[in-house]
């Protein structure tokens, strides 16, 4: 390297990006979950932060803050110093149908710095086996029928199996009952026990139930079948083009950090799910990686909370709770 190759690059080494990026990170990483411990949302986090700190040489402080639906987690995250040393695990609650359903203190969008998509697992349309349906029009068709006998479960008012079924209605035209739950495990029970006949859960948690036999797989959201199920088609392939309503997970952090470690984020988390070892984890809840830049995830999250703010408001769901 000559005399004018080496000023050129101690020049370089002087801007502040580039220097910062350099040098990023130099401390542990707060990595907040804005659910309880043990569950899914919870394992996706620490199955990918460990994978994520060997590469960023930097261990991942993940944190636990659960309460109003993803509010105080998305509150705290929002406050923070947008220096890359505070970030959350973004999801569809706290960044697509809690903002469509209720008045959430924050903004999903303007609030928030994109980091990038981790990755997605369909919901699936599951009815009890004790109906005759086979096919999604036999059960349209069932319900059109029986539509006094027929209801359907959630996991709650405004989350996504909810408002995916609402979806569903409002393409269908169907008048099913709702019948919501405190969580997902409740409503999985009442559609076994026959006091639901339908529902959207997500895949993971009606995998065991669907394999045993106790409750029947019509189709699953998504662009392509789930390689879970691969007997079972996509809602597209029964008629619903675009019905793509996902249970999906992403990171970002406070509004306005700097690009250089933004990228620097974007590129080692991307490089994370790369990992075989890390896919066949994110299988245990059925989560496909989906790779994004930021400007992608960002527009992913507008997409969101645009399409579920416009079903909220077609089918009168406002929440004030």
């Amino acid at each position: 390297m000559n005399r004018r190759q080496i000023l050129q690059a101690s020049a370089l080494l002087l801007l502040p990006g580039v220097a910062r990026a350099q040098s990023y990170p130099n401390k542990p990483i707060r990595y907040i979950v804005p659910v309880a411990a043990g569950g899914g949302n919870d394992m996706i986090a620490r199955v990918v932060t460990q994978k994520w700190s060997a590469l960023l040489g930097q261990p991942f402080v993940v944190e636990n803050i659960a309460g109003a639906g993803g509010v105080i987690a998305s509150q705290t995250t929002a406050r923070a110093a947008p220096d890359g040393y505070t970030l959350l695990q973004a999801y569809v609650a706290t960044h697509g149908t809690n903002p469509a359903t209720r008045k959430v203190p924050y903004d999903a969008v303007k609030d928030f710095t994109p980091i990038g998509m981790i990755g997605a697992t369909p919901n699936v349309l599951a009815i009890s086996a004790t109906l005759p349906s086979k096919t999604v029009a036999e059960f349209i068709d069932y319900a059109k029928k029986n539509g006094e006998k027929v209801n359907y479960g959630s996991a709650g008012p405004g989350s996504l199996t909810h408002l995916t079924m609402e979806l569903f209605k409002q393409e269908t035209g169907l008048g099913i009952l709702h019948v919501p739950y405190k969580g997902i495990a409740p409503a999985i029970n009442d559609l076994l026990g026959g006091q639901t006949q339908a529902m959207f859960p997500g895949l993971a948690a009606a995998l065991p139930q669907i394999r045993a036999g106790k409750i029947r797989a019509l189709a699953v959201t998504g662009r392509e079948r789930s390689p879970q199920l691969p007997d079972v088609p996509t809602m597209e392939q029964a008629g619903f083009k675009g019905f793509d309503a996902m249970q999906w997970y992403g990171s970002a952090g406070p509004a306005n950090m700097p690009a250089d470690i933004v990228k620097r984020l974007n590129d080692t988390q991307v490089q994370v799910l790369k990992d075989p070892e890390l896919r066949e984890k994110l299988e245990v809840e059925a989560v496909e990686p989906w790779p994004m830049s930021p400007a992608e995830f960002g527009k992913f999250i507008q997409s969101e909370v645009q399409r579920w703010s416009a079903l909220a408001k077609a089918r009168n769901i406002q929440l004030t709770d």
